[in-house]
């Protein structure tokens, strides 16, 4: 989950780090730091706790002059985020640095082996002891060959791991490597990039080489890159991943902040993922390998995902079930890779993850195909892990994401679940060619729907202001729509830091309904639907214990305008499956700015991190 940059070449490094690192703070923004190789052959850095503007400042009086250098941006695991525990780590000499993203599962054996052959530690991280393995090996087997110092002490090493390395011996080269962790590299007329994902390098250039797990790549300040497999042999043909946004798709462009530019941003995304896709014969989606005879034999569907996308699942559960008539079982990837489960060869496995390096979500897909399963991914990144593990992925083309709280991703993977839920329910006979086509017509007013909700972000401001010096939140909701109460509480979690429940509303009487006392606050998703009265009953019962209820209904439901304190107009939808994609505009603008109205960053969250890469 922490941030990785890397640069060797002609032009000054630190620089380019800095601006890398700030492009990835979404990562992790505990701690930051950098090292840079000096002409006169030193490692000169600086590192500090908290965000990477405190680094920034730090950085103007330092000393990091030199072409050769790597930053990290950090996540915690382990050890505080203070200034001794952030990154870059040395070994002993103080000639070697390193930064790592991921977990050293065996680093308390290692730190106790290298202490008892006289190695002195700095930190309280498992990121300390690689720099040590390296060491080791420098002044041992790899007699002076960094990558092959890499490469020793990686094989010591259990857990997962992004590494970029250098040694104040060898100031032209730069050597990173992976295993579990996304890293990518780039070479240009300036020199050789790393990173661990594609947004720091889009400044720089349009083509990427994806690494794979145990890869080693060497970089030189020619712009070269080698690489080399865990057995030595030299890797001919990397992945190679063409960017296909530009780098100021991840500036603010005007906005105050990135969440509110991503929410804006989501009609946008929806009209590319759904262009092109309705063809003679259906849903088109080149990217399913399966065949419409293969499809037609599928009899279960899992589909496996955290946090978010865990709630984009559970609307595909309920689209898949309803549209195609298969069974279907949303499951957490962290609680999946540890239960029983039971699979045919006609078991099909969907994953779900913006990012494509969700380390639970890529182990459970691992599991499944290891158990014959056809796994296809819904993602947002071009060549993530997920991406290039499945049997297929539908990029869901939302565009960088920096804000940690998912908003346009959210949607988009919706709408990707809607259109291969069509795809089952034509080869399942389930549909007709021309319900198809009606249901991918009815999604095509999803981005004009959006734009209305957008005009109306007044009223989910006015709406914030009862959540003034609460503490807690209910959030409910009937049928589709309870997981729309699910989101909306994540929501208000990650960047409000208010405590908020969340329920099928016909549940509340079971337990919840406990917490409602005079002016505790309610989120009632109540949309004009089939289970439209019993929601109202619903808010009602929370009304009689003096709860104040925001109301998120349909445009003229005057019922439901009269019982609440606030109502969140939503325009009516041309099916009602269709409302969560349009009402989670609201529950993202209303946490908003219940988060800005209590002083906090909205981007960046206290604890979260944005790709989750570690279990």
């Amino acid at each position: 989950m922490c941030g990785i940059v890397g640069y060797v070449g002609s032009k000054q490094a630190a620089p380019w780090l800095l601006e890398g690192l700030q492009t990835l703070e979404y990562r992790g923004y505990d701690s930051a730091g950098v090292s840079v190789v000096s002409p006169s052959g030193n490692l000169h850095g600086v590192k500090c706790a908290g965000r990477v503007a405190h680094l920034v400042e730090r950085a103007k009086v330092a000393n990091l002059n030199g072409t050769c250098g790597i930053g990290h941006t950090r996540w915690a695991t382990h050890g505080a985020p203070t200034d001794r525990n952030a990154h870059p780590h040395y070994d002993c000499s103080g000639r070697i640095a390193v930064v790592h993203n991921g977990i050293i599962e065996n680093y308390q054996v290692l730190k106790r082996q290298l202490m008892l052959d006289g190695h002195a530690f700095a930190s309280d991280t498992d990121s300390e002891v690689i720099a040590h393995l390296i060491e080791e090996a420098w002044n041992g087997p790899a007699k002076g060959d960094l990558a092959s110092a890499v490469r020793n002490a990686c094989d010591r090493l259990e857990g997962s791991w992004a590494l970029a390395v250098v040694c104040a011996d060898v100031p032209g080269e730069l050597v990173v490597t992976r295993c579990g962790s996304p890293l990518v590299v780039a070479s240009t007329d300036d020199g050789a990039y790393a990173a661990s994902d594609v947004m720091p390098l889009a400044s720089v250039t349009s083509h990427v080489l994806q690494l794979e797990d145990f890869d080693i790549a060497t970089l030189g300040s020619d712009g070269s890159i080698s690489i080399i497999d865990r057995d030595g042999r030299t890797v001919d043909h990397p992945t190679a991943i063409d960017i296909d946004w530009d780098a100021s798709a991840a500036k603010l462009g005007g906005y105050s902040d990135f969440m509110a530019k991503e929410i804006s941003e989501q009609p946008e995304a929806i009209e590319r993922l759904l262009a092109g896709r309705l063809g003679e014969h259906g849903i088109e989606m080149d990217e399913l390998t399966l065949t419409r005879a293969e499809l037609a034999a599928v009899d279960r569907v899992f589909i496996i995902a955290c946090g978010t996308s865990y709630h984009v699942g559970l609307i595909a559960k309920t689209v898949i079930e309803k549209w195609a008539r298969i069974p279907v079982s949303c499951e957490y990837a962290s609680e999946f890779n540890y239960s029983d489960v039971l699979v045919t060869n006609h078991t099909m496995c969907v994953i779900i993850t913006q990012s494509g390096e969700t380390a639970d979500t890529l182990t459970a897909a691992r599991r499944m195909r290891g158990m014959g399963c056809n796994v296809f991914a819904i993602t947002n990144v071009l060549g993530s892990t997920a991406a290039r593990e499945a049997d297929g992925a539908l990029y869901i083309q939302a565009g960088p994401e920096v804000a940690v709280a998912s908003t346009k991703a959210y949607t988009a993977q919706m709408v990707a679940a809607f259109l291969l839920a069509l795809r089952l329910a034509l080869a399942h006979e389930r549909m007709s060619i021309e319900e198809v086509q009606r249901h991918y017509e009815d999604l095509c007013q999803v981005p004009g729907l959006m734009r209305q909700v957008l005009k109306r972000r007044w009223q989910d401001k006015q709406a914030a202001r009862l959540f003034n010096g609460k503490t807690s939140a209910l959030f409910l909701g009937r049928n589709v729509n309870s997981t729309s109460a699910y989101e909306g509480a994540l929501k208000l979690k990650e960047i409000s830091y208010l405590h908020a429940e969340a329920y099928p509303a016909g549940e509340m009487k079971h337990g919840p309904i406990a917490l409602l006392e005079p002016g505790f606050p309610v989120v009632a998703i109540v949309p004009a639907d089939h289970v439209h009265d019993k929601t109202v009953s619903n808010i009602q019962e929370c009304l009689a214990r003096g709860a104040v209820v925001v109301g998120v209904a349909t445009d003229g439901d005057e019922r439901v305008a009269k019982m609440c304190q606030a109502v969140l107009w939503v325009p009516p939808c041309p099916d009602e499956l269709i409302v969560p994609v349009v009402a989670a505009l609201h529950l993202q603008l209303l946490a908003r700015y219940v988060a800005r109205d209590r002083g906090y960053d909205v981007d960046k969250p206290r604890n979260l991190a944005k790709s989750v890469t570690v279990e």
